[in-house]
């Protein structure tokens, strides 16, 4: 059962940098750069970065962690989209500018990047001593073919080959609480004794550290930490960021918030990884009222800084993962990392105060992650949703033809519509046969959302609001 935890605001944000306060140890050595004072055209600070430490291994971990989901295509986009091959060369340039100042945790998976992302990775990091990274990767055994013992030994292998290592740092249970939930995780990791496999690998050291990420279903996440004793979890990554603190539960019923899951693991001294700090994008992206709030308080930082100072400014907290495609994406983290500033209690409060003002917009919880495609029907589910958001957030999604906005609106909608999605792959071609809903982590009803979102484009486009 879910509880609640009664810890204090104050209690979460002692930094690492208070004695005696701390779960993790924490390092940063820096030229005395602020994440407050940072924008895009001062300088990436180097030898700053932020770190924790590993309290099971002592393992100096970067504060802010790459994230190889979305690794840059040869068309410049993230090489999850469309069939676009990865630009290695690229690739090899991110990981040595983020290597060169202070990155060393390396985040990927067999299913990342249509299968691709583990080699490029291993190709990019393959270039420097191997102390000079971390590797995690994870058992994405998602199909039923692979939950038999030897189709998961065989894809924990496979990892090692394409990563170039003989032994993985962190390695991961991954997405625990998808699907079915408890009935899912059981048939992929325990029924099959893969977790004793894994559990040896551990104690042979070709794993160093093992857990899990956390996905859905919240007994799972409940009974794996009942077993802690069991299975002593070296860490557990969870989706965290300051509008699933306390309302990823509001937003869909099927999530669990933050508070809840860092609590958990804060109360068993476990090291928290974290992910989705953007929420997929959507706290670079918020309404233009609230953008105009930040630059109020800080004119100088980008408004994703502060969600990437507010998930590192938990004390429990080893690494942020941010899956930066751009150069400028890393760069802009590089600057909120290298040191971290971290919030103080005023900031934090206001961070929940913005969370609190963005709930009045209901918007789809995607997180453009992606684990819905391909669709069997060619639609982009995922551009479809972001670009209903978007408009929600812009207030362009007029009720009726008599709001005062609603021509501006409603041209703003449907030009835009047609350019981020085009006419084939849009909502009108869904047919409904739902095998999208089961590989969401967000647990969104997408055939429900497409068929709205395609009745109400169908109205604007017939002029009928």
């Amino acid at each position: 059962m879910e509880k609640k935890n009664d810890i204090s605001r104050r209690e979460f944000l002692k930094t690492a940098g208070a004695a005696g306060a701390l779960s993790l140890g924490l390092a940063a050595c820096g030229d005395g750069r602020t994440a407050g004072s940072a924008s895009g055209s001062q300088a990436v600070p180097s030898g700053g970065m932020t770190y924790r430490t590993n309290p099971t291994t002592g393992d100096k971990v970067s504060l802010l962690g790459y994230g190889c989901m979305r690794w840059p295509s040869v068309g410049g986009r993230s090489a999850r989209e469309g069939n676009e091959e990865i630009d290695q060369e690229m690739v090899n340039r991110l990981v040595d500018f983020a290597i060169e100042h202070g990155v060393n945790y390396f985040d990927t998976s067999p299913a990342y990047c249509r299968g691709t992302s583990e080699r490029a990775t291993g190709i990019a990091l393959s270039r420097h001593p191997r102390e000079k990274y971390l590797i995690a990767t994870k058992m994405s055994n998602f199909a039923p073919s692979t939950w038999t013992r030897e189709g998961a030994v065989a894809m924990y292998h496979n990892s090692m080959k394409e990563l170039q290592v003989d032994y993985l740092d962190y390695y991961l249970l991954h997405g625990i609480g998808m699907g079915s939930g408890m009935e899912e995780m059981m048939a992929r990791y325990f029924d099959n004794g893969i977790i004793d496999f894994l559990m040896e690998e551990r104690k042979a050291g070709r794993i160093r550290n093992l857990g899990f990420s956390y996905h859905g279903d919240v007994k799972c996440f409940d009974w794996l930490l009942e077993r802690h004793d069991v299975y002593k979890w070296d860490f557990v990554q969870i989706q965290l960021n300051y509008l699933d603190w306390k309302y990823a539960k509001q937003i869909n019923p099927r999530n669990t918030d933050a508070e809840y899951l860092y609590n958990a693991l804060a109360e068993r001294g476990i090291p928290a990884i974290i992910m989705e700090p953007l929420l997929g994008g959507r706290l670079s992206n918020v309404p233009d009222n609230i953008v105009a709030q930040f630059k109020e308080r800080d004119p100088q930082s980008s408004v994703a800084s502060w969600a990437f100072r507010f998930a590192g400014s938990l004390s429990g907290v080893l690494t942020v993962l941010s899956g930066m495609t751009r150069m400028e994406h890393l760069q802009d983290n590089l600057r909120t990392y290298c040191p971290l500033n971290p919030l103080t209690d005023e900031e934090f409060q206001f961070l929940q105060d913005t969370a609190t003002r963005m709930m009045q917009f209901d918007t789809i919880p995607c997180n453009d992650c992606k684990y819905c495609m391909p669709c069997p029907y060619g639609l982009d589910i995922p551009a479809i949703l972001l670009h209903y958001n978007k408009c929600l957030n812009e207030g362009n999604i007029p009720e009726s033809s008599t709001d005062p906005e609603y021509r501006k609106a409603r041209r703003a909608y449907l030009v835009g519509y047609d350019r981020s999605v085009p006419r084939l792959r849009q909502a009108s071609h869904c047919i409904g046969c739902g095998q999208c809903s089961p590989h969401c982590p967000q647990r969104i009803d997408i055939p429900a959302e497409l068929h709205r979102i395609d009745a109400y484009v169908e109205r604007l486009r017939q002029n009928t609001l």
